[in-house]
């Protein structure tokens, strides 16, 4: 009734025989020594890994419950102070937010929310990328979540009348012969005719010109053939400015006119109208005299 160690087993005992018996028998008994060793190394490897009937693990090889509130500020939006939702990380300091979140973030301002630094002179929406990954590990973390999204989108659509987006569906690749081909991903180019990107600063507003709204993105991408013309209504579309309030741009010491293209003003004027790479114009608002 005793409890035994781990990994022991009794031994027979063996009485000695003579050499001419045991001489015949050689080659049995040393197959049944390499058995009883085998079972004896056996038994004594099981004792010192615990890995016999009724034995445990040690606490340090036991897998640590972790409580949800540990993780919790990895798995949170910085902006909205919720569980990621289409996680997307910001490609110049990895900085991962909402995709609504940042969308909505970069209408107002080109700079990571949390440490400031300039995402993209123009355009930052250029430089995010969808963190899938860590996206599975929030569903995979915060139970219903995943359930309860997709729940609010299908709502979302079905009020409106909208057809309910289905989930991309991965092209299966046909296998090709030979050397196998580098697959690419889709990436957004800037279309050449796109070739002028513009800086809008605000001069300020002489009196009288009434309540407007602040122009929300002073960087702008558009082609060359645009004229002074199309910038003015540009701001007054933007601005909801009055047709009594008269618009004047300027770049340098330049008050330009309407038919002047952005290209011609850029090759007139030279570098001075340049500042890393765009071409700066200054606005102000003016009213018009009766």
């Amino acid at each position: 009734g005793a409890p035994s160690c781990s990994g022991s087993r009794s031994v027979p005992c063996e009485f000695p025989r003579s050499r001419s018996e045991s001489s015949g028998d050689e080659d049995d008994d040393d197959d049944e020594e390499e058995e009883e060793e085998e079972e004896e190394m056996e038994g004594d490897g099981a004792a010192r890994f615990g890995t016999d009937d009724g034995e445990h693990d040690s606490d340090d090889d036991r897998e640590r419950m972790i409580n949800l509130t540990e993780l919790t500020p990895y798995i949170l939006c910085s902006i909205c102070k919720g569980y990621f939702i289409d996680a997307t990380t910001i490609t110049e300091c990895l900085h991962t937010f909402c995709k609504s979140c940042i969308v909505r973030h970069f209408y107002y301002s080109n700079r990571c929310p949390k440490c400031n630094i300039v995402v993209h002179q123009t355009q930052p929406l250029y430089n995010i990328r969808p963190d899938r990954q860590l996206q599975d590990i929030v569903y995979k973390l915060v139970v219903n979540l995943e359930e309860r999204e997709k729940k609010q989108m299908h709502d979302f659509y079905k009020e409106r009348g909208l057809e309910v987006p289905k989930p991309a569906v991965p092209q299966p690749v046909p296998p090709s012969r030979g050397r196998p081909r580098k697959v690419l991903g889709s990436v957004f180019r800037i279309p050449p005719e796109l070739d002028i990107s513009i800086l809008l600063e605000f001069i300020g507003a002489n009196e009288g010109t009434g309540n407007f709204k602040p122009l929300e993105k002073k960087f702008v991408r558009v082609s060359g053939e645009a004229t002074i013309g199309h910038v003015e209504k540009f701001l007054r579309r933007k601005m909801d400015l009055d047709p009594t309030c008269q618009v004047d741009i300027i770049c340098g010491d330049h008050l330009l006119e309407h038919y002047q293209t952005l290209r011609e003003i850029r090759q007139v004027i030279g570098e001075s109208a340049v500042q890393d790479g765009l071409l700066v114009l200054h606005y102000g608002l003016v009213v018009s005299p009766l």
